[in-house]
């Protein structure tokens, strides 16, 4: 079965890569990263190397698939020059149209929680804007959009306060955060490629839900600091301390919202509706060992 992804050999990437080819797929992993091209290889896949800018490079490599894995990369938040939402918006276009040239007619879209809403989920909207363009395509192209969580290695953003104060300095967290592993998205990608559905499906990712306090619990014995809190601020505290370490301003405020909305349960709000079961295996304990090496080693 010939399938081709993107994302390169990313958090989700390597892992994707690594499921398919043990189930036999014909696969081509699509990176920008010239130096990736080797370790592609290696796994057995064909590498892809150009840019999701070029929709000629998407076409030519998403000819003959019988599946494609769309997702858009992740941005440098602290380019000040960057405009994520028409970033999002440019390579939803450019996805739309290579897979209506190339004759594609199965596709699976990295997309998240809050890609229902075009108002209060901050960044997100981008995704939003992704799902609403590929919805576009005739109905004969089947579309899941996988819809993860809020990832564990969100956490490693608060890694100096953690180290300077004891805290993670949060503006939600007083519920429980459906958190979600890479690995479990991974999973879940793979299945939806290789299954080839009809029409149109949403298809929500997590691995555990945790409030602030439990997520901080279980970190804190992982690093050897049990005292960690997870701490309540204001969403303007958040958008101060974002633009103080010099993120781009509109993308700190987007972030906020963001936070605000799982505070809300506006983000999670079709979530709870539509809740994964069973949830994936891997959980909080896990990671926080990967979280604990790269914390005592920095």
């Amino acid at each position: 079965m010939k399938i081709t992804v993107t994302g390169s050999l990313g958090h989700i990437g390597r892992t994707l890569t690594e499921i398919l080819m043990e189930k036999g797929a014909e696969l081509k992993v699509i990176s920008s990263n010239p130096e990736r091209k080797k370790s592609i290889e290696e796994f057995g896949a064909t590498a892809a190397i150009g840019s999701l800018e070029d929709v000629g490079f998407l076409v030519e490599n998403f000819k003959g698939a019988a599946a494609v894995f769309t997702m858009v990369p992740p941005n440098n938040y602290f380019d000040p020059n960057l405009d994520l939402i028409a970033y999002y918006k440019r390579l939803g276009e450019n996805y739309a149209k290579a897979i209506s040239e190339a004759n594609v007619k199965h596709v699976v879209n990295l997309s998240t929680i809050g890609g229902h809403l075009e108002e209060g989920n901050g960044i997100l909207k981008g995704a939003y804007y992704v799902e609403e363009t590929l919805n576009k395509l005739p109905s004969g192209i089947s579309i899941t959009h996988i819809r993860p969580t809020s990832f564990y290695y969100n956490l490693y953003g608060y890694m100096e306060t953690i180290k300077s104060d004891g805290a993670i300095y949060a503006n939600y967290g007083n519920s429980p955060i459906p958190w979600v592993s890479p690995e479990d998205i991974a999973q879940a990608v793979a299945e939806e490629l290789t299954r080839l559905n009809s029409g149109r499906k949403i298809r929500y990712v997590a691995s555990e839900e945790l409030t602030g306090d439990q997520t901080a619990e279980i970190l804190g014995k992982a690093i050897g600091r049990p005292e960690l809190k997870w701490q309540l601020i204001s969403d303007e505290a958040v958008t101060d301390r974002l633009k103080a370490i010099g993120m781009n301003p509109g993308i700190a405020e987007g972030l906020t919202e963001l936070y605000a909305g799982l505070r809300t349960g506006l983000l999670a709000e079709d979530y709870q509706k539509n809740k994964p079961q069973p949830m994936g295996k891997v959980k909080l304990k896990d990671f926080a060992k990967e979280f604990a090496r790269i914390y005592h080693n920095n």
